[in-house]
């Protein structure tokens, strides 16, 4: 699968299964090395500016972090998140499971990443993104957002579309209107 979207990831062994599955430009933000290295922003924003990027980091804190960082030296049309889910496991060649538990992008099956790739391949048949996308108002109407228990409903719909737990608000938005349309969305919050 040839994707022409440069894709970031975390770490040597995300960008190795990376590599193992799509034909595209991939670079790595050397986890948190990326906030000390001004060269690696520079080259990631010189990187982004003719197509955006994809940023696909593992769905624990750090990887949050990371996101974040991603909001704030890129603008918001040139960043495309995507989440990959929360399993419980451990990566083969650690000896541990990772802090949060969960595997990251390198312990994810090939067949979960090409889905969440497939929309971005060059001559991609996915179908049109709906005219009807999810707005702030929905997720407020729905109690998704700025209301009491709304953290708890967003963890809900978060293990609905499973997607991780500690998603803000924005970026569960972001996400929701990837992953489905605005009438499977309804279908959810119901």
């Amino acid at each position: 699968m040839k994707i022409e979207i440069p894709i970031a990831v975390e770490g040597k062994y995300d960008k190795i299964k990376l590599a193992s599955i799509v034909d595209a430009q991939i670079i790595t933000t050397d986890g948190f090395g990326v906030f000390a290295s001004h060269e690696k922003t520079a080259l990631i924003r010189r990187i982004a500016e003719p197509k955006g990027m994809i940023v696909l980091t593992d769905s624990d804190g750090a990887g949050l972090v990371i996101r974040n960082y991603f909001n704030s030296i890129l603008p918001k049309n040139k960043l495309i998140h995507l989440y990959i889910p929360q399993i419980k496991g451990k990566e083969r060649r650690k000896k541990s499971p990772s802090k949060a538990g969960t595997l990251g992008v390198e312990g994810i099956d090939a067949e979960t990443l090409r889905r969440l790739l497939a929309p971005y391949a060059v001559g991609s048949t996915e179908a049109a993104k709906p005219t009807r996308e999810v707005t702030k108002v929905d997720f407020f109407s729905d109690g998704l957002s700025g209301g009491e228990a709304s953290a708890e409903r967003r963890k809900l719909l978060c293990a609905k579309l499973d997607l991780p737990d500690n998603m803000s608000a924005n970026a569960l938005l972001a996400a929701v209107n990837l992953l489905c349309s605005y009438d499977e969305y309804k279908e959810m919050v119901k």
